[in-house]
């Protein structure tokens, strides 16, 4: 329950940062080209707010909501959310939204995004000027890469060495928003540069290689770890079947097991039932058995990457950090567009994740390092989903400024209304269906 609300807590907290810096990216654009903002809420107030003020010869009442689904500014003239049709029936006014010129209203509705992509430059940034950047490239993983039956399929072999991929080296870092990056260019590559058997090779990756991947649900390669304990959970499966650190296990039901994913597939045929285990402790060679239940788990981790792969480390000057922060929010917008082809496939809105999703992607302890990427992580998926040609996003309104830019006419405000209904719905069922699957895995699977 503790870890729970620890998540919770840091998922608040990221939404909240992110929502406020897009909202006053909106509300910026709106100032500078004095358009009146009557509103600027964190979370949706409808029927009801928890806290609102406005400052004395202010036009805009800031305020919280309680329904945490996002936030908003309410720009005087403009059809949105509030759907404030009375306003709209008046006469244009000098400091409405409708009233400026098109190239303004343009800024105005793009300032959300760009404000978001800033925050995860300058996140990204930070973070690298803080902390430097720690990773594992692939080429110094000795014992090479198991892979899974698509990456198998395309020509890797278990024990190939990633040497690098489009001419890039690949790097695995301890923070998982950062190894999506890293599996994207792998996954969109047109070639692999491989070391097999102490010689280079290149495999040439095929074209469905990216959407193979991504339906069959499995990482397309993970580090080859050796079968070694490294420590036991008090009260496990293992500790009762008399697992100790050190131990190595050579096999589970008789298969023979060369590193830890191995164990772990093994035990994931034998669900429910009894499984022999054989491991050497020193030069000794013992079995025993354990039971094991549906989840899997027998309760025991694998030695640290950090034992058998050189952990290297590059600090970062305050000036270099800009340069280095504006590229990993580049990299980290090119993999996320790269994914994003797979939502509205059968396998992508399989996995479609609402806020559970997200909360789980957060450490269970509080790690500020791992806040700030997965805020910067965030803050890019947020700039993307909110650019796209839907009504009620941004994007959607950005749509509509195109046309008119291009018509010399405004768009029927009948229709805008109209959109901005079917987009609401439209996102509402996204975020329903999104958080109903999270709910279904979390009872089901």
């Amino acid at each position: 329950m503790e870890t729970f609300f620890i998540k919770a807590l840091q998922l608040i907290l990221s939404l909240s940062i992110l929502v406020i810096v897009h909202e006053f990216g909106h509300f910026f654009f709106a100032r500078v080209f004095k358009i009146k903002v009557e509103k600027f809420y964190l979370f949706f107030d409808i029927g009801f707010s928890l806290f609102k003020f406005k400052p004395k010869n202010s036009d805009t009442e800031y305020g919280i909501g309680w329904l945490p689904l996002g936030g908003y500014v309410k720009i005087a003239g403009m059809i949105d959310e509030s759907m404030d049709k009375e306003q709209m029936k008046q006469p244009e006014q000098p400091w409405e939204f409708r009233s400026k010129p098109t190239w303004q209203r343009l800024l105005v509705m793009i300032g959300g995004v760009l404000f978001n992509i800033i925050l995860a430059i300058f996140i990204y940034s930070m973070i690298l000027f803080s902390w430097g950047d720690s990773y594992i490239s692939f080429k110094d993983v000795s014992r090479g890469m198991e892979f899974s039956q698509v990456a198998k399929d395309a020509g890797f072999q278990d024990g190939d060495k990633i040497i690098s991929a489009d001419g890039r080296e690949l790097k695995y870092h301890m923070d998982k928003t950062l190894d999506i990056n890293t599996l994207m260019k792998f996954a969109n590559a047109k070639e692999v540069v491989i070391e097999r058997n102490g010689e280079l090779q290149t495999v040439i990756m095929p074209l469905d290689f990216a959407d193979k991947m991504i339906g069959s649900k499995k990482m397309a390669y993970e580090m080859k770890i050796p079968p070694v304990v490294d420590s036991v959970l008090v009260g496990s499966i293992a500790q009762k079947s008399g697992l100790i650190k050190g131990d190595s296990i050579i096999s589970v039901n008789g298969k023979a097991v060369e590193s830890f994913a191995g164990i772990r597939k093994n035990i994931g045929e034998n669900l429910n039932s009894e499984v022999a285990i054989s491991y050497y402790r020193g030069d000794s060679l013992y079995s025993t058995t354990a039971i094991v239940d549906s989840s899997g788990v027998l309760g025991f981790t694998s030695i640290p990457l950090t034992a058998i792969c050189q952990l290297r480390h590059d600090d970062i000057g305050f000036f270099a950090s800009f340069p280095a922060g504006v590229n990993l929010a580049k990299e980290t917008l090119q993999g996320y567009i790269a994914q994003f082809r797979f939502v509205f496939t059968k396998e992508g809105l399989s996995n479609l994740s609402g806020f559970g999703g997200i909360g789980s992607m957060f450490p269970a302890t509080w790690d500020w390092q791992a806040f700030w990427f997965m805020t910067a992580f965030l803050s890019v998926i947020l700039a993307v989903m909110n650019i796209l040609p839907i009504p009620m996003l941004d994007g959607g309104h950005v749509m509509f400024l195109l046309y008119e830019m291009i018509t010399r006419r405004k768009p029927n405000e009948k229709f805008q209304e109209y959109a901005q209904v079917a987009g609401m719905v439209f996102i509402f069922a996204l975020l329903i269906y999104a958080n109903g699957n999270d709910l279904f895995k979390a009872i089901f699977k």
